[in-house]
């Protein structure tokens, strides 16, 4: 099984955005629209969580998906060195539930606390001819302080540190839902063969936020920063014309694992789609990378070489 076989082909996706952003003249960054405001440099991110929120619907919890909208804003938001500052939801429904709202409400409201940022305001819209059920996406603002960090400093040898993931995560939940339920809504109940978790308590464990790499490149010389979302390892990619080569990579959660077994996915999908327990990745020289590392409580994985592409474990992606 891959990722198009579950219903979402990378390339054709890569070409939908190609063409709108052909459309649009704006700021530039890899991860977050960037301008200048006096004497500031902004910076806003938008993004959904996707069809983790079908996950939600089917175990009838939507108490994390909040966190998750959240994070991958503002993660993308770090990975470019900008301070998150402030964050609106959309939440798009099919039919008004109060109990639905709250249990959003709630996440959302953990997520801010997390990541340190205020929820300003938002919006509700009712339209059930355009969705089926419910649909959470958000925006973030934020501030870069000490300048952008965008991996133009980047050199051949230095080295690739990498920053723990506690699941799946916000990407890939339509690959990881149909290896691991066929879409069936009752095995999302099955107890995982590892613990004496469920599969949808697996697939909701909320993406993690990460603010400890704006600590560690105000403290050291990080050169580019990745988070690691839709595409995998491939992010790295956008960092710089560089080999990255990670050769020691960190554990995978027992859930990839599940995946790949019974999805029969294999290692070049599972990297090109998934975290793989890698939810961050900071590009720093070699002489700074122990004590980058520390701060965020990571460690090294890899290193930069001349060329292209990326490899993780021996699987040139």
């Amino acid at each position: 099984m891959d990722y198009a076989e579950a219903g979402v082909d990378i390339d054709e996706s890569d070409d939908a955005v190609a063409a709108l952003a052909a459309q649009i003249a704006g700021g530039g960054g890899e991860y977050a629209g960037t301008f200048e405001h006096g004497d500031d440099t902004l910076a806003l991110t938008t993004d959904g969580v996707g069809t983790k929120i079908l996950v939600a619907e089917a175990v009838g919890d939507y108490s994390t998906i909040g966190v998750d909208c959240v994070a991958m804003n503002t993660n993308d938001l770090v990975a470019m060195n900008i301070e998150p500052l402030a964050f609106v939801d959309y939440l798009v429904v099919e039919e008004p539930d109060d109990d639905v709202s709250a249990e959003i409400g709630e996440g959302l409201a953990e997520g801010a606390k997390r990541a340190g940022v205020s929820v300003v305001g938002g919006e509700t819209a009712v339209m059930p001819e355009v969705v089926d059920g419910v649909d959470l996406a958000g925006s973030c603002v934020g501030v870069a302080n000490g300048g952008i960090i965008d991996g133009e400093s980047i050199e051949p040898g230095d080295a690739l540190v990498g920053v723990p993931s506690n699941g799946v995560h916000s990407n890939g939940l339509t690959l990881a839902r149909k290896a691991l339920t066929d879409n069936k809504t009752e095995w999302y109940h099955d107890e995982v063969p590892y613990s004496d978790a469920t599969v949808g308590k697996e697939l909701l464990e909320p993406t993690r936020i990460y603010t400890t790499p704006l600590e560690a490149a105000r403290e050291h010389d990080v050169r580019g920063m990745a988070h690691i979302t839709g595409g995998g390892f491939t992010n790295l990619e956008r960092l710089a014309d560089a080999r990255f080569i990670v050769d020691d990579p960190l554990s995978t959660q027992p859930i990839f694992d599940l995946i790949a077994e019974r999805g029969d996915v294999d290692d070049d999908e599972m990297y090109r789609t998934f975290n793989m327990g890698t939810g961050f990745v900071l590009v720093t020289p070699q002489k700074e990378a122990g004590d980058a590392a520390a701060t965020v409580d990571g460690r090294v994985i890899g290193r930069v070489e001349e060329g292209s592409g990326v490899v993780v474990d021996g699987v040139e992606l």
